[in-house]
């Protein structure tokens, strides 16, 4: 009897000692900090979940790159539209600077043209004053039955001495014969109606040979005794280019000047003008 109550203690014991330990052992260990950063971290990973991936170093610098090429093939782009522009503008300049100097080639071939109708007019009328003269004098004769026939200049010597030195300059270009040949006209016929042409033709000749002085005296002649001459204006210009050439510039700046206020509408105005701009 007494050793069952021995066992059944025992037995009562080793079960209390067992579930005394469980209950005493050690709680696991947690380290704070490192669950506090994991939740940081899933926390922060959550919350940008939504934004887009920051693109790395590589891929930036090839859109600078490209940025870059772009820039510059509008750079030269522009460039060349420039250039392109540039090289139209001078062609227009270089065309509007060809067109006033036909222009102005044009006015001096009309201008010249209208004084040779000019001259024509004049030689018919001196031809048809003789004529007249001519017939007038065979009339008297006739009425009178005198035999002494009047003293009348022959103009057909005259026209054709002044035709012949005028087609030494226009038809056969022989400059060199042609100044004597208006010499001897104006010593034979210094008194005819062609005097102040054949002066302003013997001057012009004497001024293209650079005999300035010769060239002066002849215009001088048309100025002072011809006022009413249609070379008049021309000849004042002349004379302002002559004194320009020998470097009398305030005597030639006076002949420009004059030929503007005595003949403001022609082309040798214009010509003088431009002369005292410059």
């Amino acid at each position: 009897m007494k050793l069952k109550f021995l066992v059944r203690p025992t037995l009562v014991g080793v079960t209390c000692l067992f579930t005394t330990g469980v209950c005493l052992a050690q709680a696991p260990v947690v380290d704070a900090n490192s669950t506090n950063t994991q939740q940081n971290a899933q926390t922060t990973t959550s919350g940008n979940a939504s934004l887009p991936a920051i693109p790395d170093a590589f891929e930036l610098q090839d859109r600078l790159a490209i940025l870059e090429r772009i820039v510059d093939s509008r750079t030269e782009s522009q460039q060349r539209m420039q250039t392109q522009l540039d090289d139209l503008q001078y062609d227009i300049d270089q065309m509007k600077g060809s067109i006033e100097l036909h222009n102005h080639q044009l006015e001096k071939l009309l201008e010249r043209q209208r004084e040779l109708y000019l001259e024509l007019d004049r030689r018919f009328e001196s031809m048809q004053q003789n004529t007249d003269s001519l017939a007038s004098g065979i009339t008297d004769m006739s009425g009178n039955g005198s035999t002494n026939a009047p003293a009348v200049a022959n103009p057909a010597g005259e026209q054709d001495a002044y035709q012949a030195a005028v087609n030494l300059i226009l038809k056969d270009k022989d400059y060199e014969k042609a100044v004597p040949a208006f010499q001897s006209f104006l010593s034979q016929y210094p008194n005819s109606e062609l005097t102040d042409n054949a002066h302003y033709w013997l001057g012009q000749l004497l001024y293209n040979q650079q005999r300035y002085e010769l060239a002066k005296e002849q215009f001088e002649q048309v100025v002072d005794k011809f006022e009413s001459s249609p070379k008049r204006a021309d000849s004042l210009l002349k004379l302002a280019l002559i004194e320009k050439s020998i470097g009398n510039l305030n005597a030639a700046n006076i002949r420009f000047q004059q030929t503007v206020d005595e003949y403001p509408d022609s082309t040798s105005a214009r010509e003088a003008a431009r002369q005292l701009a410059n």
